[in-house]
């Protein structure tokens, strides 16, 4: 440290510091978006599912189907399934992100994108 600084030699807070906003991670942001996401009716457990032509086919449905999302259909369902992807993180397993991976691929081909 330069010379004439030190730890101690700060002087004591005039306010207190204020305690965060966040009180306990109860309420998962993230996961309320994928159970009750405004734009798009999803199957239930679609994610879960192991094959990805069906999860392609049910994200299109659900997508085509709704009235109430803003981006085209092919954005939409093409969205929630990155979301749901980059939500696992490194949590989720390598088999599984390989199924929706290929998901992804699937979705394009089914909305005649690839």
């Amino acid at each position: 440290m330069p010379e004439g600084h030190s730890r101690t030699s700060r002087k004591p807070r005039k306010t207190p510091r204020k305690k965060s906003a966040r009180t306990a991670p109860a309420s998962r942001w993230s996961a309320r978006v994928t159970h009750e996401s405004n734009a798009l009716d999803l199957d239930r457990g679609v994610f879960t599912w192991s094959d990805p032509k069906k999860i392609a086919a049910s994200l299109k449905r659900s997508a085509e189907h709704s009235k109430r999302r803003k981006a085209d259909p092919y954005r939409s369902a093409l969205s929630m399934l990155t979301f749901y992807i980059n939500r696992g993180g490194k949590n989720l397993p390598a088999a599984r992100k390989r199924v929706l991976e290929h998901a992804k691929t699937e979705l394009r081909h089914q909305f005649g994108r690839a």
